[in-house]
């Protein structure tokens, strides 16, 4: 049983349509395995045992009447803190919400949950999602796989460290900025982070609204395109012959590669060799108007978060982890007409993105230009925190400015992904080009 812990949620799946797992016995050993790991009080915030069990139980009786919903029906996920889950508290790793119990489900845990996936409980996030370095010394830092010295990338960090250490078949995050993908890139999984819009924000604690999306972290591309299907109750991509041979990729040279750190360097490089070999044409790419348009995210992130969180954080502030409260108030002096310009810059932007780079594929970036930065130092260091949130997002952040559907993929490095940025609602199209790329890279 203990290598149904470190099985794709896909080949979990396929055993248990084979009749050779029972769902059952799956959560069970999910069950044990977090209740026994020394880390499980900084991955979960709280575990679901009594919905797993009822959960896994009712896919136990689809299964042996051939009735299974979806190829992941009876396997066990988590969910990060900001999805509402009926009866059980959902606080988004802030004091601000403490105790607070949703009625009812967020609209993808509905949909996630009547295809029949297994809700093993709620993961630690950086506070209010706020932070793409996972450290949250009001609720609990999750630990970093590759160095239990370092954060493990947030805000969906729980979410990583659950699948890393073998205490979810995939989790489920959100990605306003980054934060799938660099918790998923520095504890190597894959992660998708999805085209606004695409999946439902009903039941989820915002950031931002315009920005935040929601998006699986996982073992495989495989892994998260059938999740993916689940989140919105659809069809998964078919991955079936996918291929880099003929594929045209742009190496993005604009900000990418700036202040690149040796090691994430390095990978990247190789990773690009790998692809080549494969097939893949690479050319690399200038987007003159990009750096402009990632600074504009100082404007348009803390105003809108602030806008939307003001009243709550104003009436208790002490209750933040300081470093998260500058971040926030940081959006209460933008002027109005500051606000409108920044998104009209940003439009702008977002065409002459698109205009040069409609003749590619997919676009290739390192998905995080250092590797996780030291959680003792953070904590006592103010000017290092700023310094590494901001880097540790600055990629990533790419993504959700130009509007774009992304995935990060391990390079095979610890702790360095390669990012591959797609043109908008493209995740299909995207999930093939993982699929291929990720037997380059393995």
């Amino acid at each position: 049983m203990q290598d149904w812990l470190v099985m794709t949620a896909s080949d979990l799946g396929r055993e248990i349509g084979a009749g050779r797992i029972d769902p059952v016995d799956l959560a069970e050993c999910y069950l044990s395995a977090i209740d026994a790991h020394p880390h499980r009080d900084r991955i979960y915030a709280r575990v679901t045992h009594d919905r797993a069990r009822a959960e896994a139980m009712a896919a136990r009786e689809r299964a042996k009447l051939g009735l299974r919903r979806s190829l992941l029906d009876g396997v066990p996920v988590s969910w990060k803190d900001l999805f509402d889950t009926a009866g059980i508290a959902t606080e988004a790793g802030s004091a601000l919400l403490k105790d607070r119990v949703p009625e009812s489900d967020a609209a993808v845990v509905r949909n996630a949950t009547a295809l029949g996936a297994v809700c093993l409980g709620k993961t630690h996030m950086s506070e209010l999602a706020f932070s793409g370095l996972g450290l949250n010394p009001v609720t609990q830092t999750p630990p970093c796989v590759n160095d239990e010295a370092a954060v493990p990338g947030g805000s969906s960090s729980g979410a990583a460290a659950s699948v890393a250490f073998g205490l979810a078949a995939c989790g489920i995050g959100s990605d306003t900025g980054g934060s799938v993908r660099i918790p998923a890139a520095w504890n190597d999984l894959v992660g998708l982070k999805t085209t606004s819009g695409r999946l439902s924000l009903e039941g989820v604690v915002p950031l931002c609204l315009k920005f935040d999306t929601v998006g699986p972290l996982a073992r495989s591309v495989e892994d998260a395109a059938q999740m993916l299907a689940l989140l919105e109750g659809g069809t998964p991509a078919d991955l079936r012959g996918a291929s880099l041979r003929g594929r045209r990729f742009a190496d993005l040279q604009t900000v990418a590669r700036d202040d690149l750190r040796d090691t994430p360097g390095s990978a990247h490089d190789e990773a690009l060799r790998r692809l080549a070999a494969a097939g893949a044409e690479i050319v690399p790419l200038k987007v003159p108007e990009l750096p402009d348009a990632v600074a504009l995210s100082g404007v348009l992130y803390t105003t809108e978060a602030y806008g939307l969180w003001r009243e709550v954080i104003e009436a208790n502030p002490g209750a933040m982890f300081p470093e998260i409260l500058e971040r926030f108030r940081a959006g209460r002096t933008v002027a109005g007409p500051d606000y409108v310009a920044a998104w009209a810059k940003l439009e702008a932007a977002r065409a002459a993105w698109d205009a040069a780079t409609a003749g590619f594929d997919a676009v290739l970036a390192p998905t995080a230009v250092t590797m996780p930065p030291n959680l003792e130092r953070l904590t006592s260091d103010h000017d290092y925190y700023v310094t590494e949130n901001l880097l540790a997002l600055r990629n990533t952040r790419i993504g959700n400015l130009m509007g774009l559907a992304a995935l990060t993929l391990p390079t095979g490095t610890p702790g360095c992904g390669l990012m591959l940025l797609g043109h908008p609602d493209s995740e299909e199209a995207l999930l093939r080009l993982g699929a291929a790329a990720e037997k380059a890279l393995t």
